[in-house]
């Protein structure tokens, strides 16, 4: 019977390689405490390294994306006030026709 392989979350390798990148204790101890090869631990600490900086990318990126459509709905809300304002201030000019006819009519 083969040994099934075993699969490790992206949590539990962070987790492995923070540990690694600590130094508190040797690569041997880490892999026998985890049961996971040396070798594998080195790999993942070495893509670990490669991509760190994707981390802070995406957060960027992320908040690039919000702040354009931050910007978007502000134009929006920006443009129905414009609109907005124009009704009532037509409303406003139109009420002060209707009391004018009416006091015409009333005389």
């Amino acid at each position: 019977m083969k040994n099934k392989r075993k699969k490790y979350t992206p949590d539990e390798k962070a987790k492995i390689v923070l540990e690694v990148l600590r130094e508190e204790n040797t690569l041997v101890e880490i892999a026998n405490k985890y049961e996971v090869s040396q070798q594998l631990i080195s790999r993942w600490k070495s893509e670990f390294l490669a991509n760190m900086a994707v981390v802070f990318d995406k957060k960027a990126t992320e908040l690039e994306k919000l702040k354009q459509e931050h910007e978007a709905e502000r134009d929006v809300l920006v443009s129905k006030i414009g609109q907005l304002t124009l009704d009532v201030d037509w409303l406003k000019k139109k009420q002060v026709q209707a009391s004018e006819l009416r006091k015409k009519r009333r005389s």
